[in-house]
């Protein structure tokens, strides 16, 4: 008489998940701290390759103000105290019209978003204008920013804002009307308002959705803050101003520097609000991509 033994398939399958000669978790989270930083860092070094190879190779003597080699623009640029004083000043400047322009940015695209939810009508007849700004082109509009708000500060946080603007509205949008059916219609047999419906249902389930457009118009403020500062050259010197005096004085060396931290200044901007985003949030959801 023969005997089966049938495997438990769940015990089965944890089996197959984690063998005998699975590493402990202090291993796994080295290697997937490894995995993260070891790609971007080997492509920072090839880039780097490349920049020395166009600045030696590919560029004559008398044109290497162009593309400075790397070790001149950090002993030019980041070494020199001076400079390095000067560029973290206009920085500052800029980041503060930047969070200006998004402040500015989220509380006219969440009242937007929330009259827009509350009426298809609205949004149909709002909608159509959102679009045409967003794809308006700054320079077009440039004589009348300058003309109804000057040549300073406010027409800087207005071109922040303004270009920060859409994705902040149609992220917000699309989550409020992304909450389930079912949560509606139980809230409709409590007899709830608006207020509550936006408050229990509406916000929760757009959180996700709502921080990914802070994601990405953290950015772009940062980029409308250069360019108005880049436009409109009166009041603080930001880091517009000196990219701009930088270029007409053929200094490449601070120029490039000064291109790397606006970089950095949008890094960590963006940057921000993703830690900000899981701790309100949290991991909704989980990536099914393959490494």
């Amino acid at each position: 008489m023969t005997t089966t033994l049938r495997a438990d398939p769940v015990t089965a399958a944890e089996i197959a998940v984690l063998p005998d000669d699975a590493p402990p978790a202090q291993a796994r989270k080295r290697d997937g701290l490894f995995a993260i930083v070891y790609p971007p860092v080997v492509l920072g070094l090839f880039t780097i390759g490349v920049w020395y190879f166009i600045s030696y190779r590919v560029l004559d003597k008398k044109r290497r103000f162009l593309l400075e080699p790397p070790h001149l623009v950090w002993k030019r640029g980041f070494a020199d105290r001076e400079v390095l004083k000067e560029m973290s000043s206009g920085l500052l400047v800029t980041g503060k019209v930047a969070l200006w322009g998004l402040g500015i940015a989220i509380v006219l695209g969440f009242t937007l978003a929330i009259i827009m939810s509350q009426s298809k009508l609205i949004e149909r007849a709002v909608f159509p204008y959102q679009v045409m700004l967003q794809a308006t082109p700054i320079l077009a509009i440039t004589p009348l920013i300058g003309f109804w708000f000057g040549y300073g500060l406010n027409s800087k946080i207005f071109i922040a804002a303004l270009i920060s603007l859409f994705p902040i509205v149609v992220n917000t949008l699309f989550g409020l009307t992304s909450a389930e059916q079912g949560m509606h219609d139980m809230l409709t047999l409590h007899n709830a308002g608006r207020i509550t419906r936006l408050r229990k249902v509406m916000f929760p389930a757009a959180l996700p959705a709502i921080f990914a457009g802070l994601r990405i118009s953290a950015g772009l403020s940062v980029i409308g803050a250069i360019v108005g500062d880049f436009l409109f050259g009166q009041g603080d010197v930001g880091i517009g101003q000196l990219l701009k005096r930088y270029a007409n004085l053929l200094q490449g060396e601070k120029l490039l520097a000064a291109v790397i931290l606006s970089c950095l200044l949008g890094v960590f901007v963006f940057v921000s609000f993703g830690w900000l985003n899981n701790r309100v949030v949290g991991r909704w959801t989980t990536p099914s991509r393959g490494k």
